[in-house]
Protein backbone atom coordinates (compact mmCIF):
# COMPACT_ATOMS: atom_id res chain seq x y z
CA UNK A 1 0.00 0.00 0.00
CA UNK A 2 1.44 3.05 -1.13
CA UNK A 3 1.26 5.97 1.83
CA UNK A 4 3.10 9.63 2.01
CA UNK A 5 5.76 9.57 4.39
CA UNK A 6 4.35 10.91 7.54
CA UNK A 7 5.79 14.42 8.23
CA UNK A 8 6.57 13.96 11.98
CA UNK A 9 5.30 14.34 15.39
CA UNK A 10 1.57 16.00 15.66
CA UNK A 11 1.42 15.40 19.26
CA UNK A 12 2.04 14.40 22.99
CA UNK A 13 -0.21 13.51 25.12
CA UNK A 14 0.54 13.01 28.88
CA UNK A 15 -1.03 12.19 31.99
CA UNK A 16 -1.52 14.87 35.13
CA UNK A 17 -3.42 14.72 38.68
CA UNK A 18 -3.98 18.20 38.56
CA UNK A 19 -5.54 20.07 35.78
CA UNK A 20 -5.52 23.87 37.67
CA UNK A 21 -1.66 23.25 38.60
CA UNK A 22 -0.79 21.78 35.37
CA UNK A 23 -2.17 24.95 33.57
CA UNK A 24 -0.25 27.27 36.01
CA UNK A 25 3.36 25.34 35.03
CA UNK A 26 2.72 24.82 31.14
CA UNK A 27 1.26 28.31 30.68
CA UNK A 28 2.76 30.72 33.38
CA UNK A 29 6.14 28.82 33.69
CA UNK A 30 6.94 27.76 30.24
CA UNK A 31 4.65 30.20 28.42
CA UNK A 32 2.99 28.07 26.58
CA UNK A 33 -0.96 28.83 24.74
CA UNK A 34 -3.76 26.85 26.05
CA UNK A 35 -5.21 26.08 22.36
CA UNK A 36 -8.14 24.03 23.66
CA UNK A 37 -9.72 23.49 27.15
CA UNK A 38 -12.13 20.13 26.52
CA UNK A 39 -12.62 17.06 27.64
CA UNK A 40 -11.65 13.77 27.67
CA UNK A 41 -13.78 12.26 24.87
CA UNK A 42 -13.81 8.73 25.93
CA UNK A 43 -14.55 9.84 29.98
CA UNK A 44 -15.44 13.42 28.99
CA UNK A 45 -15.77 14.03 33.32
CA UNK A 46 -12.07 14.77 33.44
CA UNK A 47 -10.51 17.73 31.26
CA UNK A 48 -8.03 17.08 28.23
CA UNK A 49 -6.17 20.46 28.32
CA UNK A 50 -3.40 21.53 25.08
CA UNK A 51 -0.77 23.57 24.86
CA UNK A 52 0.89 24.61 22.21
CA UNK A 53 2.04 27.41 19.91
CA UNK A 54 0.33 30.80 19.35
CA UNK A 55 -1.82 29.11 16.53
CA UNK A 56 -2.37 25.71 17.44
CA UNK A 57 -0.33 24.49 14.40
CA UNK A 58 0.02 20.46 14.35
CA UNK A 59 3.93 19.34 15.87
CA UNK A 60 3.57 21.81 18.59
CA UNK A 61 1.12 20.22 20.69
CA UNK A 62 1.62 18.35 24.05
CA UNK A 63 -1.57 17.69 25.87
CA UNK A 64 -2.86 16.20 29.27
CA UNK A 65 -5.79 14.45 30.62
CA UNK A 66 -6.23 14.40 33.90
CA UNK A 67 -7.31 11.56 36.25
CA UNK A 68 -7.36 13.26 39.23
CA UNK A 69 -6.59 9.64 41.23
CA UNK A 70 -3.12 8.78 39.34
CA UNK A 71 -0.86 8.07 41.16
CA UNK A 72 3.03 8.65 40.66
CA UNK A 73 5.08 6.95 37.81
CA UNK A 74 7.10 4.22 38.75
CA UNK A 75 9.68 5.23 35.84
CA UNK A 76 10.38 1.87 33.75
CA UNK A 77 10.65 0.40 29.97
CA UNK A 78 8.00 0.42 27.35
CA UNK A 79 7.39 3.46 27.81
CA UNK A 80 7.66 7.41 26.31
CA UNK A 81 10.23 8.05 28.61
CA UNK A 82 11.33 11.52 27.23
CA UNK A 83 9.33 14.70 25.41
CA UNK A 84 11.63 17.70 24.14
CA UNK A 85 10.64 21.21 23.43
CA UNK A 86 12.23 23.51 20.75
CA UNK A 87 13.88 26.95 21.17
CA UNK A 88 14.95 29.03 18.42
CA UNK A 89 18.79 29.04 19.61
CA UNK A 90 20.76 28.67 22.59
CA UNK A 91 20.77 32.13 23.45
CA UNK A 92 17.17 30.65 24.34
CA UNK A 93 18.60 28.11 26.51
CA UNK A 94 20.98 30.48 28.52
CA UNK A 95 17.90 32.70 29.34
CA UNK A 96 15.79 29.30 30.52
CA UNK A 97 18.70 28.09 32.32
CA UNK A 98 17.93 31.51 34.81
CA UNK A 99 14.12 31.11 34.53
CA UNK A 100 14.23 27.62 35.82
CA UNK A 101 16.57 28.52 38.80
CA UNK A 102 14.41 31.76 39.43
CA UNK A 103 11.37 29.86 39.49
CA UNK A 104 12.70 26.94 41.41
CA UNK A 105 11.91 24.57 38.49
CA UNK A 106 14.53 20.89 38.89
CA UNK A 107 16.64 20.98 35.84
CA UNK A 108 20.04 20.46 34.77
CA UNK A 109 22.71 22.62 33.24
CA UNK A 110 23.17 23.02 29.24
CA UNK A 111 24.67 19.66 27.92
CA UNK A 112 25.06 18.63 24.44
CA UNK A 113 23.32 15.86 23.07
CA UNK A 114 23.94 14.25 19.24
CA UNK A 115 24.98 17.49 18.82
CA UNK A 116 22.47 20.03 20.21
CA UNK A 117 22.79 21.74 23.53
CA UNK A 118 20.09 20.98 25.66
CA UNK A 119 18.61 21.55 29.10
CA UNK A 120 17.00 18.28 30.97
CA UNK A 121 14.40 19.27 33.49
CA UNK A 122 10.61 18.18 35.29
CA UNK A 123 7.06 19.74 35.94
CA UNK A 124 5.94 19.60 39.42
CA UNK A 125 4.66 15.80 38.83
CA UNK A 126 7.96 14.43 37.65
CA UNK A 127 7.12 14.57 34.06
CA UNK A 128 10.30 13.88 32.20
CA UNK A 129 10.95 17.23 29.65
CA UNK A 130 14.19 18.67 27.63
CA UNK A 131 14.30 21.79 26.00
CA UNK A 132 16.69 21.58 22.71
CA UNK A 133 18.25 24.17 20.56
CA UNK A 134 17.40 24.66 16.48
CA UNK A 135 20.39 27.01 16.62
CA UNK A 136 22.18 24.21 14.36
CA UNK A 137 18.64 22.12 13.14
CA UNK A 138 17.29 22.00 9.68
CA UNK A 139 14.21 20.11 9.05
CA UNK A 140 10.23 19.76 9.93
CA UNK A 141 9.46 24.12 10.55
CA UNK A 142 8.63 24.95 14.23
CA UNK A 143 6.20 27.07 15.20
CA UNK A 144 5.49 30.78 16.52
CA UNK A 145 5.96 31.22 19.88
CA UNK A 146 2.95 32.72 22.28
CA UNK A 147 3.56 36.34 21.78
CA UNK A 148 1.38 37.32 24.79
CA UNK A 149 2.77 34.60 27.18
CA UNK A 150 5.06 35.11 30.02
CA UNK A 151 7.88 34.51 28.19
CA UNK A 152 9.67 36.39 25.65
CA UNK A 153 9.16 35.57 21.83
CA UNK A 154 12.61 35.11 20.79
CA UNK A 155 13.06 32.78 24.02
CA UNK A 156 9.31 31.12 23.71
CA UNK A 157 8.56 27.29 22.96
CA UNK A 158 8.13 26.70 19.31
CA UNK A 159 6.25 23.18 19.78
CA UNK A 160 7.79 19.57 19.78
CA UNK A 161 11.35 18.19 19.36
CA UNK A 162 12.77 14.54 19.73
CA UNK A 163 11.16 12.25 21.62
CA UNK A 164 12.38 9.07 23.10
CA UNK A 165 11.04 6.05 23.83
CA UNK A 166 12.82 3.75 26.07
CA UNK A 167 11.49 -0.20 25.67
CA UNK A 168 13.13 -3.83 26.81
CA UNK A 169 13.21 -5.05 23.25
CA UNK A 170 14.53 -2.29 20.90
CA UNK A 171 14.67 -4.24 17.48
CA UNK A 172 11.00 -4.89 17.59
CA UNK A 173 9.70 -1.04 17.73
CA UNK A 174 12.54 -0.71 15.06
CA UNK A 175 11.06 -2.79 12.86
CA UNK A 176 8.19 -0.67 13.43
CA UNK A 177 9.37 2.46 13.29
CA UNK A 178 11.22 1.70 9.67
CA UNK A 179 8.85 -1.28 8.31
CA UNK A 180 5.66 -0.09 8.92
CA UNK A 181 6.06 3.94 9.04
CA UNK A 182 8.73 4.70 7.15
CA UNK A 183 11.36 6.01 8.90
CA UNK A 184 15.37 6.20 8.85
CA UNK A 185 17.72 5.72 11.25
CA UNK A 186 19.83 8.36 10.80
CA UNK A 187 22.82 7.90 13.49
CA UNK A 188 23.18 6.93 17.49
CA UNK A 189 24.80 8.90 20.66
CA UNK A 190 25.95 7.51 23.82
CA UNK A 191 23.35 7.38 26.57
CA UNK A 192 23.76 10.10 28.96
CA UNK A 193 22.71 7.82 31.55
CA UNK A 194 25.35 5.08 31.04
CA UNK A 195 27.95 6.61 28.29
CA UNK A 196 27.54 2.78 26.54
CA UNK A 197 24.47 1.87 25.39
CA UNK A 198 23.83 3.99 22.39
CA UNK A 199 20.68 5.92 21.62
CA UNK A 200 19.52 5.25 18.61
CA UNK A 201 17.74 8.01 16.60
CA UNK A 202 14.76 7.73 13.66
CA UNK A 203 13.60 10.25 11.29
CA UNK A 204 10.83 11.02 8.63
CA UNK A 205 9.87 13.21 6.23
CA UNK A 206 11.83 16.41 6.25
CA UNK A 207 13.76 14.90 9.20
CA UNK A 208 15.04 17.26 12.19
CA UNK A 209 13.97 17.93 15.62
CA UNK A 210 10.52 18.31 14.95
CA UNK A 211 10.41 14.80 13.34
CA UNK A 212 13.05 12.25 15.60
CA UNK A 213 12.55 9.41 17.74
CA UNK A 214 15.08 8.58 20.40
CA UNK A 215 15.04 4.91 20.42
CA UNK A 216 16.91 3.43 23.67
CA UNK A 217 17.09 -0.07 24.94
CA UNK A 218 17.22 -1.14 28.79
CA UNK A 219 17.22 -4.56 30.07
CA UNK A 220 18.07 -3.88 33.55
CA UNK A 221 14.86 -1.67 34.30
CA UNK A 222 11.56 -3.47 34.71
CA UNK A 223 8.05 -1.91 32.78
CA UNK A 224 6.95 1.30 33.77
CA UNK A 225 3.68 1.40 35.93
CA UNK A 226 2.29 4.99 34.46
CA UNK A 227 0.52 7.72 36.34
CA UNK A 228 0.49 11.24 36.72
CA UNK A 229 3.92 12.17 35.11
CA UNK A 230 3.88 9.10 32.64
CA UNK A 231 3.06 10.18 29.11
CA UNK A 232 -0.17 8.32 27.48
CA UNK A 233 0.84 8.46 23.71
CA UNK A 234 2.76 9.89 20.55
CA UNK A 235 0.75 11.24 17.77
CA UNK A 236 2.50 11.87 14.22
CA UNK A 237 1.32 14.14 11.58
CA UNK A 238 -0.20 12.68 8.33
CA UNK A 239 -1.41 15.10 5.51
CA UNK A 240 -5.34 14.43 5.65
CA UNK A 241 -8.72 12.26 6.22
CA UNK A 242 -7.58 10.32 2.67
CA UNK A 243 -4.07 9.75 3.76
CA UNK A 244 -5.05 8.45 7.19
CA UNK A 245 -7.12 6.10 5.31
CA UNK A 246 -4.10 4.68 3.20
CA UNK A 247 -2.41 4.23 6.23
CA UNK A 248 -4.98 2.26 8.26
CA UNK A 249 -5.31 0.04 5.06
CA UNK A 250 -1.84 -0.26 6.10
CA UNK A 251 -2.11 -0.35 9.11
CA UNK A 252 -4.48 -3.66 8.86
CA UNK A 253 -2.20 -5.10 6.00
CA UNK A 254 0.51 -5.25 8.89
CA UNK A 255 -1.34 -7.51 11.05
CA UNK A 256 -1.50 -4.80 13.98
CA UNK A 257 -4.46 -4.74 15.95
CA UNK A 258 -5.70 -1.09 15.83
CA UNK A 259 -8.50 1.31 16.73
CA UNK A 260 -9.48 2.08 12.81
CA UNK A 261 -10.95 5.91 12.22
CA UNK A 262 -11.49 7.60 15.17
CA UNK A 263 -13.34 11.01 14.44
CA UNK A 264 -11.33 13.64 17.09
CA UNK A 265 -13.42 16.28 15.86
CA UNK A 266 -10.05 18.54 15.61
CA UNK A 267 -8.22 15.78 13.72
CA UNK A 268 -8.85 12.34 12.50
CA UNK A 269 -6.86 9.43 14.09
CA UNK A 270 -5.74 5.78 14.46
CA UNK A 271 -4.23 4.32 16.86
CA UNK A 272 -2.30 0.96 17.20
CA UNK A 273 0.53 -0.54 20.02
CA UNK A 274 3.68 -1.96 18.57
CA UNK A 275 4.83 -5.21 20.26
CA UNK A 276 6.40 -3.76 23.51
CA UNK A 277 3.41 -1.67 24.03
CA UNK A 278 4.09 1.88 23.01
CA UNK A 279 0.31 3.39 21.56
CA UNK A 280 0.76 5.65 18.77
CA UNK A 281 -1.31 7.87 17.00
CA UNK A 282 -1.85 8.58 13.14
CA UNK A 283 -3.61 12.05 13.63
CA UNK A 284 -4.14 14.75 10.21
CA UNK A 285 -3.02 17.99 10.42
CA UNK A 286 -6.64 19.43 10.45
CA UNK A 287 -9.36 20.77 10.84
CA UNK A 288 -7.74 22.38 13.69
CA UNK A 289 -8.69 23.55 16.77
CA UNK A 290 -9.97 27.25 15.04
CA UNK A 291 -12.59 24.68 13.75
CA UNK A 292 -15.19 25.89 16.86
CA UNK A 293 -13.10 29.40 18.26
CA UNK A 294 -11.20 31.94 16.78
CA UNK A 295 -7.65 32.29 16.94
CA UNK A 296 -7.90 35.20 19.07
CA UNK A 297 -9.79 33.30 21.96
CA UNK A 298 -8.36 29.80 21.66
CA UNK A 299 -8.36 27.70 24.88
CA UNK A 300 -10.85 30.47 26.34
CA UNK A 301 -14.18 28.81 26.64
CA UNK A 302 -14.82 24.68 27.91
CA UNK A 303 -14.79 23.63 24.20
CA UNK A 304 -16.99 20.52 23.36
CA UNK A 305 -16.73 18.28 19.90
CA UNK A 306 -20.72 17.81 18.65
CA UNK A 307 -21.70 15.02 19.56
CA UNK A 308 -20.90 16.09 23.49
CA UNK A 309 -22.63 19.43 23.29
CA UNK A 310 -26.03 17.94 24.84
CA UNK A 311 -24.25 16.53 27.68
CA UNK A 312 -23.05 20.52 28.04
CA UNK A 313 -24.79 21.14 31.35
CA UNK A 314 -24.10 17.71 32.88
CA UNK A 315 -20.46 18.03 31.96
CA UNK A 316 -19.64 21.46 33.37
CA UNK A 317 -21.08 20.36 36.71
CA UNK A 318 -19.21 17.72 37.32
CA UNK A 319 -15.52 19.77 36.19
CA UNK A 320 -13.93 21.74 38.77
CA UNK A 321 -13.04 25.42 37.65
CA UNK A 322 -9.25 25.90 36.37
CA UNK A 323 -9.32 29.27 35.79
Amino acid sequence: MEVKAIKGHHHVSAITANARKNLDFYTKVLGMRLVKKTVNQDDPSVYHLFYADEMGNPGTDFTFFEIPPAARTHFGTNSISLTSLRVKNDKALAYWEDRFTQLGVEHEGISVRTGRSTISFRDPEGQRLMLVSDENNAGVPGGIPWRKGPVPADFGIMGLGPVQLTVSRGERTARVLTDILGYKETRAFPSPVDGQNDIRVFETGEGGTGSEIFLEERKDLPGERPGRGSVHHLALRVEDESDLRRWIDRINESGYVNSGFVDRYYFRSLYFRDPNGILFELATDGPGFDLDEGLDSLGESLALPPHLESRRVEIEKSLKPIT
